[in-house]
């Protein structure tokens, strides 16, 4: 039953952190009519993923010395404050200062909320556990924009961080009175020196990942004057780690095959996930002419089976391994995402369903299988720091998959419109406005369905992209070791 409580508390605690970009997204419009400030509020979803993602190596390193505990509700009364906050911003920016406070709990969330189901659950119980975690994600696709649009419209955009505080409140009695905690008395010697150096380091990449290809082109001076910061800062950051006597990433986790081919094959997941997700909704608005809510669930569609496979994983990968089990979920993802590549303009709606649906499955497999494994092959004292490297692995692999895939989408839309026919050059819209014209009623018909032609031709692009990803995750784990050797606490 103390087992039921703690995982109670742990989906909600990751509910918090998992749904809170997706509730924001829907009440842009009224965020926006409020505060003003339109040419920042990228910087809401920017800030928060940004912070979240550098803070996860060092919480799960503190989890490691600290314990899991004191460091999730520490997290979690952060995010709240956080929270609370956001509800309160009187402009633009101090939203996306209190966002960046909010990511700050965020991070220790994510960090350490998996790492207490490796504690507390076996093996063979992780599957089932994941799933469950797993699903949290797929009810926050639904609930999030949801709930995000109707406090929005019938409430106040302020509710949508206002919410957060009464199951923050829940989730901290919950994990005060049923998870207990016998871990190694160890003195703290914590690498604070890296851990500024580690933090920086992903500070810069992280941002340039971002802004590159947004803010300014790839090629520019911007770009190489990142590339150069971001270089220096990790050569400084591996001399800090090297002399340190307790790094926040020991060298170990990139040196053994088995972690180093479990993050590079996170990583690659991670990157996979972003295309559907930045362009699938709206592809199914202005190509295939579903409304909103229709191409909100064909979006979402992949969180139904994505839980379930994660769940039965368990059977799989005490038969035949983690390592084969990621295998044969990255095939179920190429096999899902290269549907997509045979679709004929504009493409059935039940087509998109079927690729998402088969997608999800191969993602359960992949995922839950590499962090179990990954947390399989250490004990108490290391658990939070390669889960730290999982999770961060899984979020620098969605900024890398943002940054990619728009630079792959908006190449392939301006050169479309650039070499559109003649005698349809001068009615074409700006490269920004083409959903906009899309969207509307009033458009031209020629120039309406040249524009859902480039827009299928754009998307399809974004999926060769996304499959050679896959082809390359695939060579990731066919490199990997077939074993991941088992360490009982």
């Amino acid at each position: 039953m103390r087992k039921t409580w703690i995982l109670i508390a742990l989906m909600l605690t990751m509910m918090l952190a998992a749904m809170d970009t997706t509730i924001v997204a829907t009440a842009i419009p009224q965020i926006v009519g409020d505060l003003g400030g339109f040419s920042l509020f990228s910087w809401l979803f920017s800030i928060y993923l940004l912070i979240q993602t550098i803070t996860i190596p060092v919480y799960g390193k503190l989890a490691d010395i600290y314990g899991r505990k004191p460091i999730l509700i520490a997290g979690i009364i952060v995010f709240l404050i956080g929270s609370a906050a956001c509800g309160g911003a009187w402009d633009m920016y101090s939203l996306i200062f209190f966002r960046g406070l909010q990511a700050i709990g965020a991070g220790a969330i994510m960090a350490t909320v998996n790492t207490i189901a490796g504690d507390i659950y076996s093996i063979r119980e992780r599957a089932k556990i994941q799933g469950w975690l797993s699903s949290v994600w797929g009810i926050s696709a639904i609930m999030g924009p949801a709930l995000g649009g109707a406090f929005a419209q019938y409430a106040s955009w302020r509710w949508i961080f206002f919410v957060n505080i009464p199951f923050g409140i829940a989730s901290i009695i919950l994990i005060s009175k049923f998870l207990h905690e016998n871990k190694p008395k160890k003195q703290p010697n914590i690498d604070w020196a890296g851990a500024v150096a580690m933090l920086l380091t992903g500070a810069v990449i992280m941002f340039g990942l971002l802004q590159s290809g947004q803010a300014w082109p790839w090629f520019s001076f911007n770009t190489l004057g990142v590339i150069a910061v971001g270089a220096l800062m990790v050569f400084i950051t591996v001399r800090i780690e090297r002399k340190s006597a307790e790094p926040i990433l020991p060298a170990w986790v990139w040196r053994r095959r088995v972690l180093l081919g479990a993050n590079l094959a996170t990583i690659g997941m991670a990157v996979i996930t972003m295309g559907p997700q930045m362009y699938l909704p709206v592809f199914a608005q202005s190509v295939t002419g579903v409304g909103a809510i229709a191409a909100g669930f064909i979006l979402a569609s992949m969180s139904i089976t994505w839980p379930l496979s994660s769940s039965l994983s368990g059977k799989l990968y005490l038969r035949i391994g983690f390592r084969n089990t990621a295998l044969c979920g990255i095939i179920i993802v190429i096999i899902g995402a290269s549907g997509f590549l045979f679709m004929k303009f504009p493409g059935p709606v039940w087509a998109l369903v079927a690729f998402q649906l088969i997608m999800g499955a191969g993602f359960g497999l992949i995922s839950t299988p590499l962090i179990v494994g990954v947390q399989s092959t250490v004990a108490w004292g290391q658990r939070g720091v390669v889960t730290g490297a999982t999770m961060f692995s899984r979020y620098f692999g969605q900024s890398i998959g943002a940054a990619l895939f728009a630079t792959i989408f908006n190449a392939a839309l301006t050169d479309k419109l650039e070499n559109a026919p003649t005698q349809l050059q001068a009615q074409l819209p700006d490269v920004n406005e083409v959903v906009e014209l899309l969207q509307s009623h009033g458009s031209v018909s020629g120039v309406s369905n040249y524009l859902r032609e480039v827009f299928f031709d754009a998307t399809h692009n974004v999926y060769i992209g996304l499959v050679a990803t896959a082809c390359i995750t695939l060579f990731i784990l066919l490199l990997t070791p077939a074993r991941f050797p088992t360490v009982e606490d």
